[in-house]
């Protein structure tokens, strides 16, 4: 049997077992911004990286900048802040890391090329109606 570390590689403590502070927000924003395809994938066993991905879809790269930036702000207001931000002025993958949870909205071109669902294969997925 493994052990998970108690710390991750980012210096920060590995948390409790359940859903992170800002996780079920996060979901919600994006459904509030209209976003698509969105998935969660459950990484606790797999990656000491991070405990869970959110993926989703925008349809446009103004559409994918505004469902990151509102859950970003939406984050900010329940006083939960990225630990770093990545793509946002692209808009084509933009990567918000809360250090237990990470965000990846997805221009579908790119989705689709770095296919994130596959390379996470054996990480439990629940589909998300958003």
């Amino acid at each position: 049997m493994t052990r998970k570390p108690t710390t991750r590689a980012k210096g920060r403590p590995r948390r409790a077992a359940g859903m992170p502070q800002g996780l079920e927000a996060a979901v919600a924003a994006c459904g509030e911004r209209k976003a698509v395809d969105g998935v969660l994938l459950d990484l606790h066993q797999i990656s000491d990286a991070t405990d869970f991905f959110l993926i989703v879809s925008g349809t446009s790269d103004t559409h994918v900048r505004a469902i990151a930036d509102h859950v970003i702000t939406s984050l900010q207001e329940a006083g939960v802040r990225p630990y770093q931000v990545e793509g946002l002025s692209q808009g084509r993958w933009v990567l918000v890391d809360y250090v237990d949870f990470v965000v990846h909205v997805f221009h579908p071109a790119l989705r689709s090329f770095y296919q994130l669902e596959g390379l996470w294969g054996d990480a439990p997925k629940r589909q998300l109606t958003l």
